[in-house]
């Protein structure tokens, strides 16, 4: 064994393998290593020769010929190929869920992503006043686009809907009592919930109501020299049924209006179109909760919109000046390629006929079952076409019906019916006992791309809804490297 470990090559060598071969005239350069630092191929190349050394210990390797360069460039090539694969990757969606948290949630639209090159790669006029030739404001570029789109006096855009929220009860209500129902008192992805980020902002929660039934009585008790504003937070992820009752914004304005108080609305996924036209439930836009009497209403850029993730704060102009000029509003700011996506994203709102066709989330959410059907045959008749696992009979393939879902915390109870291509391994016939559902699905993890899909069934699904049709040839690539038909 000792002399086994004498004949593995040294690393200078290996670096210079790796060097000859990712610029081969016969095959073109190689991306995945061409321009990356030297220092990171090394780490990986030490990192190979460990577990080389460590399979040697193990009794692997029973010939030094094993052990020369030559029969190790294989593995190292895609050992490093493997690990100098960023971090932050692209990966396919087939889960069906439109705006899924964990990937990213919603897809820029091509003006959008345009537009975030545009910012990135050049200077701009962000804070730039090309009419004066002085100082501007970021806020500028879409304060008026939003005052249009939600009839707002004045807009303001932070990081995400927990900072919006968190600044205006910061601006307008720190040290004093926020009035609730507690049949709102939401908990948003990560286990934040509303309590603790009042808490955060130096507002004191005053609860009303039962946790299903609060009525208008409920605020008017509970209002006193305390009080700052009465606050309505929108159940986006969640429903209550039954025996349930909450105070419409308009009657909560009323009530607010008698004692000079402020109304704050926190739509949470928040829409600036109505969907319900499209077979989606009705929920409030920011638009409508603007001529309901809310005074401050903040919602989400990156959920139901279709945009970057920001926290969007429109509402009578004397509270949004003042939230602007809170300190915190610096920490929580929008960089330039945010606002650039956002500005782009909002204009395509001006024509919503256009938004649904352009805006990625309002086209998956929206599209016809008809069509669902018609790209999940394709897929489905590409795979039984063009992979060995489908041809020698190791893995079947139907399109079956399914639900996809908004995700994103909005519309929670909405099934939007689908098209599922069902991948069956068919190892209970003989033909494959090594093949898994949960073993295909944990495979298509480590595939470039990843493929994510979710079992159902007996079987691994893929909704059509979240895979654009360009994307299939990559879906079958992946198929083909977790099956080993690569």
């Amino acid at each position: 064994m000792t002399t086994l470990f004498r004949h593995l090559p040294a690393v200078d060598q290996c670096l210079a393998a790796l060097a000859a071969d990712s610029s081969r005239p016969d095959e073109g350069p190689r991306p995945v290593l061409q321009g990356l630092p030297r220092p990171l191929i090394k780490d990986l190349v030490n990192e190979f020769l460990d577990l080389v050394r460590e399979e040697i210990r193990a009794g692997v390797y029973t010939d030094e010929a094993q052990l020369t360069l030559a029969a190790l460039s294989p593995r190292l090539l895609a050992f490093v190929r493997r690990g100098a694969r960023p971090r932050f990757r692209r990966v396919l969606n087939a889960t069906g869920v439109v705006v899924h948290t964990n990937m990213g949630r919603s897809l820029l639209a091509p003006e959008a992503v345009a537009a975030v090159a545009e910012a990135a790669a050049h200077y701009s006029n962000l804070e730039f006043d090309l009419a004066t030739g002085e100082r501007g404001s970021r806020y500028s570029h879409v304060e008026a686009l939003l005052c249009r789109l939600t009839g707002a006096e004045a807009a303001l855009v932070v990081n995400n809907n927990a900072a919006a929220v968190l600044i205006v009860l910061d601006t307008l209500c720190k040290g004093r009592e926020v009035i609730v129902s507690r049949g709102q008192l939401v908990e948003i992805g990560g286990s934040f919930r509303i309590p603790e980020v009042m808490a955060k902002s130096g507002a004191v929660l005053r609860e009303v109501g039962a946790t299903n039934r609060t009525h208008l009585r409920d605020y008017e008790a509970a209002i006193g020299s305390e009080t700052a504003a009465l606050m309505k937070v929108h159940t986006s992820n969640f429903r209550q049924v039954g025996f349930v009752k909450e105070v419409p914004l308009s009657e909560l304005k009323t009530l607010a209006a008698t004692f000079g108080l402020p109304v704050i609305e926190d739509l949470g996924s928040g829409s600036l179109l109505r969907l319900d036209v499209d077979g989606l439930p009705g929920e409030p836009t920011a638009g409508e909760s603007i001529a309901a009497g809310a005074d401050v209403v903040s919602f989400s850029g990156d959920k139901v919109l279709g945009g970057p993730q920001a926290g969007i704060i429109v509402g009578r102009r004397d509270f949004i000046e003042r939230i602007k000029k809170n300190p915190l509003n610096r920490a929580l700011r929008i960089d330039k390629m945010t606002l650039a996506a956002l500005e782009a994203t909002l204009r395509l709102y001006l024509d919503p006929e256009l938004a649904k066709g352009r805006v990625p989330t309002l086209a998956m959410m929206t599209r016809p079952l008809s069509s669902l059907r018609a790209q999940a045959a394709r897929l489905a008749g590409l795979l039984k076409k063009r992979l060995p696992a489908c041809l020698d009979g190791r893995l079947g393939v139907s399109v079956r019906p399914g639900a996809s879902r908004v995700g994103g915390g909005a519309f929670p109870e909405a099934d939007l019916p689908t098209a599922l291509v069902a991948l069956t391994p068919l190892g209970s016939a003989g033909l494959n006992p090594g093949l898994s559902v949960d073993g295909l699905r944990q495979a298509l993890l480590s595939t470039d791309p990843p493929l994510v899909a979710r079992v159902e069934d007996g079987a691994l699904c893929l909704d059509p809804r979240t895979l654009d049709a360009a994307e299939h040839p990559l879906v079958l690539g992946a198929l083909r490297q977790a099956l080993g038909d690569d």
